[in-house]
């Protein structure tokens, strides 16, 4: 990590504030589940799981990308015995590996799959507005929509669970100047209001109050991460999934969606200095699974060709219905903070605090007199 994250602090020796922050929080957890120490807290997820589904189509619900994180996962809890529903939010951005790679897992393990195929007009429209905005994180229009539909399709078969692939191996250092959260639908409504052409009448939407109480509170669903509950080791998740469900590898984290591919490749470091290799590199050294020498010299090399790059470039603009000259002049403006447009970070910190004492009272009523 370097100072292109404004936030960044090193003490005396150089190391700057993520290994702390890791070795002091993310580590404790981490270390004990890939020496396999919470196999037992992660079998008894699985056994409460399959207790709550019992006669019905599906036990959890599992949202797939194409990528090495949500494929390993579903891969790894039908081995235990679980009945998920899969399912994929269609923004129109898929690559045909990453399409492909989504068949292949279906195919393989002989699960449902869900797919929610947005409004292409809608949707060009306020991706298009997202990038005139000038805020560094231009990917939540597909990010917001994904939690909808997992939620939804939760809700509508009365699952309980929703299993997630984010994992302290890979994912445990982000810098929070680089983005902001893609929960905020008043953040995503302002920005469409300045810059959009049309209403967003069919894209799905949903508050912060839906997300953080009414789903987990009123209809009780809660969301887990068992990758951090098993032996999770990133080299030997890509040689398992290509070998048991024929998946194929991008080249890059969230390589699977052309969008995210040219918007991490290429619109974060251009227009912002944003390099999210760092941050994902500098997670897989903490947490063991890279030497700092190696990613030192992927950093050298070049992980997204100048073929590839012009080819995507061009491919964004002709989707979004503008010139490359236009796209140019975009990246090349005046960044923005989305703190410059109606957001609504202080409600969703009131309800955070609000649900975590809600939370304590409840487990304290739980508790054995």
């Amino acid at each position: 990590m370097d100072t292109t994250d404004p936030d960044i602090t090193f003490d005396e020796s150089g190391v700057c504030m993520y290994v702390h922050l890791f070795e002091d929080s993310v580590a404790p957890v981490l270390r004990p589940a890939q020496a396999g120490e919470l196999l037992g807290e992660l079998e008894a997820l699985v056994e409460r799981i399959k207790r709550d589904g019992r006669g019905k189509p599906y036990d959890c619900v599992m949202g797939v990308s194409g990528g090495v994180d949500s494929t390993y996962l579903v891969y790894s809890v039908v081995k235990l015995g679980l009945r998920p529903l899969l399912v994929h939010f269609d923004s129109g951005w898929n690559s045909e590996l990453a399409v492909d790679n989504i068949h292949n897992l279906v195919t393989a393990l002989n699960l449902d799959l869900y797919t929610h195929v947005i409004d292409w007009r809608e949707m060009k429209d306020l991706q298009l507005s997202y990038l005139k905005s000038g805020i560094a994180n231009a990917d939540t229009p597909t990010d917001h929509a994904f939690g909808y539909v997992a939620y939804h399709q939760a809700q509508k078969y009365g699952i309980k669970y929703i299993l997630s692939g984010f994992n302290y191996v890979s994912e445990s250092i982000l810098p929070r100047a680089w983005g902001y959260s893609a929960s905020d639908a008043r953040l995503i409504k302002s920005i469409q209001k300045e810059f959009g052409t049309i209403r967003l009448k069919t894209y799905p939407f949903m508050g912060a109050l839906m997300r953080t109480y009414w789903y987990p509170y009123v209809r009780g669903i809660q969301t887990y991460h068992p990758l951090n509950y098993m032996p999770y080791h990133y080299k030997e998740a890509k040689e398992t999934i290509a070998r048991e469900v024929g998946w194929r590898d991008y080249g890059g984290k969230h390589y699977e969606s052309i969008f995210t591919r040219w918007f991490q490749g290429y619109y974060l470091p251009t227009r912002f200095g944003f390099d999210k290799r760092l941050a994902h590199y500098s997670s897989l050294i903490v947490s063991g699974e890279m030497t700092r020498d190696a990613a030192l010299e992927l950093l050298e090399g070049e992980n997204y060709p100048e073929d590839l790059r012009s080819q995507d470039h061009e491919f964004v603009a002709k989707k979004l219905g503008i010139t490359t000259a236009e796209l140019d002049v975009i990246v090349a403006s005046p960044t923005a903070h989305y703190t410059d447009y109606r957001n609504s970070e202080k409600l969703q910190q009131r309800i955070f605090a609000f649900t975590a004492g809600l939370g304590r009272a409840l487990r304290k009523l739980r508790m054995p007199r």
